[in-house]
Formats: C-alpha cells, sequence, structure tokens
C-alpha cells in the first residue's frame, strides 16, 4: 500500500528508514489484542535511519544523519511528565508512532515503510558505535528494560531477576548486568540458560519446576516481569525481598490479581512501567555504547514479515527480528 506522510512542518525531521524492529506490540495491534484499531495500519516503532530533511526550525539534527524513532513520536510538551522528559506519561496522552490519533485527526503510520516524518524532540541520535542493523530494539526493548531499573535504582548491591528470556528479556540481562547487579533469570524452561550466562545472568531457574519458588523465596529486589502471559503474581511476589517491587512490562489480556497478604507481610509492591521519555530512550542508546550492548538479532526481508510473526509467537526466534527497510519497496 501507498501511505502519505505530513509536509514537513518548521520542528519536523524526514527521515529515510533503513531497519525497523518487530515488536510483539506490533502483533498485538496488527490482530487487535488490545482493543479498537484502525485499518488500514502500519505498524513499528522501532525505527533506524538518516535524515533526508529538517524543518526551518530544527537545529538538533542535520541532513545525513543517522537517528532514530521510538514508541511515541509526539506529546502535548507542556506537562509536568513532559517537562521532565517523561513524554511517555503526558498527562494529555502521548501520540504513539502507530495507531496513534495525530493533531490533524489522520491515524498515525509505524516503521515498516520506506520514511516517516517525526517532530524533532522525538528524534533520537545513534551512536556512532552501535550497528545500524542491530541498534532498532534498543529504541522499544531497550528502553523498556533500562527505565524501570533505573526508577528503582538497580545495580551494584541489588538482586534483579528478569521474568522471561525473549526479545525483552535478553536485552534485560545484559543492561543490569552491566549495571552491577546480580542478575537471575526466570524462564519457563532451561532452553535457553547457556544463553543467559553467556549474555550476564548470574543465575537461570525454570519456573515450570515448583521447587523455584521455595528455592527463591524472599529473593529479589526487583523483579521485571517481560512476558504478556498471563502468570501467577503471587507466587512471583513471595520472590520479592522487604520492600522489593515486581514490575510488569510485558501487558497481559487478563487481569492482574495477587494475595493482599504477600504485599502487606513484606511492604512488597507490584507496579507497571512504560518503555520509557525520550531522555531514558537517549541514555540506554548512550549507555549501550559505552558498555559495547547489541540486541540479539535475525535480519530478514519485508516478504518474511507474516512468517516473523509466527515465529515469535512460537518462541523461535533469538532474539529479536529486524527488517531490512529496503526490502519493502
Amino acid at each position: 500500500m501507498t501511505i502519505e506522510r505530513r509536509t514537513l512542518g518548521p520542528h519536523d525531521v524526514l527521515i529515510d528508514i533503513d531497519y525497523a524492529g518487530i515488536c510483539h506490540s506490533d502483533i498485538h495491534t496488527v490482530r487487535g489484542d488490545w482493543g479498537l484499531v484502525t485499518y488500514p495500519q502500519v505498524v513499528g516503532h522501532e525505527i533506524v535511519g538518516h535524515v533526508r530533511e529538517v524543518g526551518s526550525a530544527v537545529t538538533t539534527h542535520k541532513v545525513g544523519d543517522r537517528v532514530g524513532v521510538g514508541c511515541e513520536s509526539g506529546s502535548c510538551g507542556e506537562c509536568e511528565q513532559c517537562l521532565k522528559g517523561e513524554e511517555v506519561y503526558c498527562l494529555k496522552g502521548n501520540l504513539q508512532t502507530y495507531n496513534g490519533l495525530d493533531a490533524d485527526g489522520t491515524i498515525t503510520q509505524g516503521g515498516y515503510s520506506m520514511a516517516i516524518v517525526v517532530n524533532d524532540h522525538f528524534v533520537l541520535k545513534i551512536p556512532e558505535s552501535l550497528p545500524s542493523e542491530k541498534v532498532a530494539p534498543l529504541l522499544c526493548a531497550g528502553v523498556t528494560l533500562y527505565a524501570p531499573m533505573k526508577h528503582w535504582n538497580a545495580g551494584l548491591g541489588t538482586k534483579v531477576a528478569i521474568v522471561g528470556m525473549g526479545g525483552l528479556g535478553h536485552v534485560g540481562v545484559k543492561i543490569a548486568h552491566a549495571l552491577g547487579a546480580q542478575v537471575t533469570v526466570l524462564s519457563r524452561t532451561l532452553a535457553k540458560k547457556d544463553d543467559g550466562l553467556k549474555m550476564g545472568a548470574d543465575h537461570y531457574y525454570a519456573t515450570e519446576d515448583p521447587d523455584t519458588f521455595e528455592k527463591l523465596a524472599s529473593e529479589f529486589d526487583l523483579i521485571l516481569n517481560t512476558v504478556s502471559a498471563g502468570l501467577d503474581y503471587s507466587k512471583y511476589v513471595n520472590l520479592l525481598a522487604v520492600d522489593g517491587t515486581l514490575v510488569i512490562l510485558g501487558a497481559p489480556t487478563e487481569r492482574v490479581s495477587v494475595d493482599a497478604g504477600a504485599l502487606i507481610g513484606h511492604r512488597r509492591s507490584i507496579a507497571g512501567s512504560g518503555n520509557g521519555g525520550i531522555v531514558d530512550t537517549q541514555e540506554v542508546l548512550n549507555f549501550c555504547a559505552e558498555h559495547g550492548i547489541v540486541p540479539e538479532t535475525e535480519l530478514i526481508s519485508a516478504d518474511y514479515i507474516n512468517q516473523a510473526y509466527e515465529r515469535v509467537l512460537a518462541s523461535d526466534v533469538r532474539y529479536r527480528f529486524v527488517i531490512d527497510a529496503k526490502t519493502i519497496a
């Protein structure tokens, strides 16, 4: 299909897209799992490309720059959250890079495309050392893990557990390790244990083994749940130390319920976290460049997207698909 991008405004940047990552959110959106979708819909919010043109008032980017665009491409810019650089929590509602309602009443179309026009504030600088074909998932998966680790002070002396060793989880392992935390992976099976340990995990347990939940009771300061499948949250809450927090990152379609006593008895918390604002997104890009962190990816052509979706749903990718946008034409 052909989509129309808006005419370049003073604060807009026109980007020729080189690569676009595939996120599980893309699949949820395409299939209407999270509610109303206006079709036709082009998804993709992990975008890497080069600047073709800038608006008259743009000073932070220039033609030829290598740049990225993540989950949000607009917000009010005036509320308390936007002024803190937390546009993802804009009190008036942020503008999603795809399936969002733009100011002119049109539905935003995402990165599985040849070019995109984005407000300059939402265009990220890609550090030189990060390879273009690898970096795209950091714009969603990377910041989705980095932002809660930053918020809940993960680092030296903290014990962090990551639930799920998939597209988000594997990036989280690398980031938590680089922050100096003691890292444990909680995965359904031990099938990816060798990978997890190589990426920086100190420990790796199978959640299908009931002994895991006895062995690790009251162990963790922070648990990051990256899976969207329904979990028995009371079991996972019991793995938290006093004052520990379990953070939901993968959005389940089922309601979340938890035994209140498991929270009260140890002053534990259960929380949620979005992807992250522009400050955190630029920070994670710079952090990964500094520490040599890149996602594990499989580069595909556009005609393989349907098969890639099925493999994501079957957990048959190690660990993130990236589309070569040159193959879209």
